[in-house]
Formats: structure tokens, C-alpha cells, sequence
């Protein structure tokens, strides 16, 4: 008999919530297949306590993990490559100054922007409008292989920027990579014609002029799923064509998992853990 397909598990940001991950990973409903999977919608680290135990403990589980890249992922490589500063809240010196630092920042350059498989679609941030599920995998290759190439660090460097808001295929070089980044990383808001809007990071709204990218008229990737993480102002959203799984572990709410196959979800409350000092 064919033994069943291991359960998938889609968790929201960690931001460096080391203790939250301890207590979902042994959660019964997650134990209970010794063979699940796990999909993490990025931003691993930062901000919270322990941005190194938390990075490890993915990393440890091998084959079994896939994590996109977050727009706090991007910012550990930006730093370690000397390309930005560090932030005043920024949790990530017990990564930079590890001696298996190295490591772990190849570890992070070679993950993922995006990842699809049964008809889900994984980013950290979102989808532009225009863009189909093939095109979305299709860009998402392109930062990948800049990043995992020799000159990652001249090429991230040029990645950073609000400009352009919009996606041109015409685009080329670190512009045409820099939307990309921008959309899977950092967007939330869009004009009614598809243009990222950076500035606003509260609860979504929808006034004929701004709204949530998933929904921009005529979106295009509308056949599969896409499970985001990055606004914990919108908290847990669970709709056919959408998922939002950051439930604000870092803001003293919960971290969120589903199974992908059933979408029951399992939450721990992170109310006992510091919140860091702002967004």
C-alpha cells in the first residue's frame, strides 16, 4: 500500500521567536506525522529574541524546511555584505558574529523568493497584479540566481529602492530586480492600477484608489493559492485565492500554522515574549 503524503505545514513570520517555534513544532497536531513538512513564508529573523537558535532550528530540519526569502532575510545578507547598516532594532548580532556565520548566510542566499507545489503558491510579501503563477516562479529565479552567484554582494547592492513601483517587462538589470524583490518582500498596497504603494503598513483598506494587492481588478494569478506572510496588521486572512498567515508573533499575538492539505491551523500564543520597540 502507498504509504500517505507527508503533511505540509505553512507557518507565518518568526522574526527570531525562537521559543514560539519550540512549542509549534512539538504541538500534537504537528508531531503526529514524523514525516511532515514545513513551509515558512519568510522573515525568519529579526526583531525578535533569538534570531540564531531560531535561523538553526529551520536549518535543521534539513529537506523537510523550505523558507522564502523575506525582506528581513534580505536584510541579514545586506548587512553581512556591508551594503547597509544595521538597524537600531535589529536582532541579528548572535548571527553575524557566530562563528558558523558564514554558513548561515550561504544557507539564506540560496533559499527560495518563491515556491509553488499543489496548486500553492509561497511568497513572503505578494504577487503583483499583472503577474501569473509561471511568471511569478519565472522572476523569482532571476534574483535567485543573482543571489547565489559570485557577485551576489555587488548585485543586492543595487537591489534597495521604492523605484520603479510598477512592472515593465522591458525592464532589465537591477531596476527589472528590484521591482521583483519589492513585490515578494515588501509589498502590501496597490493603486487600482497595480503600483506599489510602500508607505502604508496598517490594517488593509479599500478606498476605490489604494488597496491590498490580492485585490487589484483583473489580478492574474487568481487559479492557485498564494500564502504570504509581512503584514501582521492584516493578521490571519483565510480566502480561496489568499492566505495570510502573520498572526504578529513578534507583536506579542500568535504564530500561525496550516496544513496546507485541510488548512486546520494550529496557533501558539506569543503574548509571554517582549515586543520589539516598533515596525
Amino acid at each position: 500500500m502507498t504509504p500517505p503524503e507527508p503533511s505540509i505545514w505553512m507557518i507565518g513570520d518568526l522574526q527570531g521567536c525562537y521559543q514560539p517555534l519550540r512549542e509549534l513544532l512539538s504541538h500534537p497536531d504537528i508531531r503526529a506525522d514524523p514525516n511532515a513538512r514545513f513551509w515558512f513564508a519568510g522573515d525568519l529573523v529579526n526583531r525578535g529574541p533569538n534570531s540564531l537558535a531560531t535561523l538553526k532550528t529551520v536549518m535543521a530540519l534539513g529537506d523537510r524546511a523550505v523558507s522564502v526569502l523575506g525582506n528581513h532575510d534580505l536584510h541579514v545578507l545586506a548587512v553581512a555584505a556591508g551594503v547597509r547598516k544595521p538597524g537600531k532594532s535589529d536582532t541579528i548580532d548572535d548571527i553575524l558574529g557566530a562563528p558558523d556565520a558564514q554558513e548561515m548566510i550561504d544557507w539564506l542566499r540560496h533559499c527560495p523568493l518563491a515556491h509553488y507545489e499543489q496548486r500553492h503558491l509561497l511568497v513572503h510579501a505578494g504577487v503583483l497584479p499583472k503577474w501569473t503563477t509561471e511568471k511569478t516562479l519565472e522572476l523569482a529565479g532571476e534574483v535567485e540566481q543573482a543571489l547565489r552567484g559570485p557577485d551576489w554582494k555587488a548585485r543586492l547592492a543595487k537591489m534597495y529602492g521604492n523605484e520603479p513601483t510598477q512592472w515593465n517587462d522591458n525592464f532589465r538589470g537591477s531596476k527589472r530586480l528590484r521591482v521583483i524583490i519589492n513585490a515578494m518582500t515588501r509589498m502590501r498596497m496597490c493603486d487600482k492600477n497595480g503600483h506599489m504603494e510602500f508607505t502604508f503598513k496598517g490594517a488593509p483598506i479599500n478606498n476605490g484608489q489604494l488597496m491590498p494587492w490580492f485585490d487589484v481588478p483583473k489580478r492574474a494569478a487568481t487559479q492557485d493559492t498564494i500564502v504570504f506572510g509581512h503584514w501582521s496588521t492584516l493578521g490571519l486572512m483565510l480566502r480561496p485565492d489568499v492566505i495570510c498567515l502573520d498572526s504578529g508573533c513578534v507583536w506579542g499575538r500568535q504564530l500561525t500554522a496550516m496544513r496546507l492539505q485541510d488548512h486546520k491551523i494550529v496557533q501558539i500564543p506569543c503574548d509571554q515574549y517582549q515586543e520589539p520597540k516598533d515596525h
